[in-house]
């Protein structure tokens, strides 16, 4: 019986790495059509009895303003070009200040949200965050960086409903997604933890100023020339 369940476990293993590896690969060149988040929400809207239309428009890598892409790297994942999807600093430091009490700091990279996002489920458990781990290694080894914040930039929520730079810009300033300016991308990125309850449009006092850092980091990675940095980072042969 025991030789049986063990038999029955590795091939479900066996097809979960399988099926996972060539969903990885269908997505480095095919948008995804969802994602698991926008699926999440829509089932809470259900059972709350406030059912929302999920906005979302794909749009390539051109039709994405470089401020946003540099916006968010700015306030998210400084060192996104360097790492391999773990950015082990920042895990380290978060710990540190979580320790000393101050306020729950994550350390999460673009890849790993982008993992949690597009493939898994909300929530803090051991499980989840072993398969993030998974697939943050697989889209690490086989998308290319400009690819992985392509996905980002196109499944992240900026409001309830709202997923997406180009349904994100047009919801907060009537643009679209390539005609974001400086300051408007400032906002959309210092949104980004905490969404559903903060505006970018309508920014409070400490949106404003998470907004004007965000600017300076801007600056002091080098402007938008930085996104060449992507073009530059270690990648597996069979990533290029």
């Amino acid at each position: 019986m025991l030789r049986f369940l063990f038999s029955r476990v590795l091939k479900a293993v066996k097809w979960f790495v399988i099926a996972s590896i060539v969903l990885v690969l269908l997505f480095r060149v095919v948008p995804p059509p969802g994602t698991a988040l926008m699926v999440e929400r829509k089932i809470e809207s259900w059972v709350d009895g406030e059912p929302i239309d999920l906005q979302r428009s794909w749009v390539p890598w051109n039709e994405i303003s470089d401020n946003l892409k540099l916006a968010v790297m700015a306030g998210e994942d400084q060192r996104f070009p360097q790492h391999w999807g773990f950015d082990f600093g920042a895990i380290q430091a978060a710990l540190l200040h979580n320790e000393r009490g101050g306020s729950l700091r994550g350390a999460s990279t673009l890849s790993q949200q982008v993992s949690k996002n597009l493939f898994l489920w909300s929530g803090r458990s051991w499980l989840r965050k072993g398969l993030e781990a998974w697939f943050t290694g697989l889209i690490e080894v086989f998308w290319p960086k400009q690819r992985i914040l392509e996905v980002y930039l196109n499944s992240v929520e900026w409001d309830d409903g709202v997923f997406g730079a180009q349904a994100a810009a047009r919801h907060h300033f009537g643009v679209g997604a390539k005609a974001l300016n400086r300051r408007q991308a400032s906002y959309l990125a210092a949104v980004l933890p905490n969404p559903r309850v903060w505006s970018a449009s309508r920014p409070t006092a400490y949106v404003a100023r998470r907004a004007a850092w965000i600017r300076q980091q801007m600056s002091q990675l080098g402007g938008t020339g930085y996104l060449a940095e992507l073009n530059n980072s270690r990648k597996a042969p069979w990533a290029d």
